[in-house]
């Protein structure tokens, strides 16, 4: 199977929709992901097993120099195969080319080992506040 990675690919939101709830466990909702990644977003990047979408990563950003990882979902049965890798690196490099300086992410602890390990982040501190 051949993953192709686009940055600023286009999709259906009904794809995007359908991909984040099975990956998040949630019924799918009707988001228009299309307005929200052009209206909040620097990048996001589409993966790709010939027209299907599998995987996905929205990357936000300050509008300067901070860029953020949020929502990377890989299908279910295609996990641990390196796609989330692959789409992490797409959005490292689409960051980089917009002349981002710093690429965050936050993540739940059984992911560590992906983005640590897998994707190069280091740790730091960070704060939050649950609203």
């Amino acid at each position: 199977m051949t993953i192709t990675y686009e940055w600023r690919g286009e999709f259906e939101n009904a794809a995007v929709n359908a991909l984040h709830a099975k990956g998040f466990g949630h019924r799918v909702l009707d988001v228009d992901w299309l307005e929200r990644v052009h209206r909040h977003s620097l990048g996001w990047v589409c993966a790709r097993s010939d027209s299907e979408l599998v995987g996905f990563v929205n990357i936000a950003w300050d509008g300067g120099v901070h860029a953020f990882i949020l929502d990377t979902v890989v299908r279910a049965d295609l996990r641990r195969s390196g796609i989330g890798v692959g789409l992490v690196d797409a959005a490292v490099r689409g960051a980089r080319a917009a002349n981002c300086e710093w690429l965050h992410v936050d993540f739940e602890d059984d992911l560590r080992a992906f983005y640590f390990d897998g994707c190069g982040f280091k740790p730091t501190t960070a704060g939050l506040i649950a609203l």
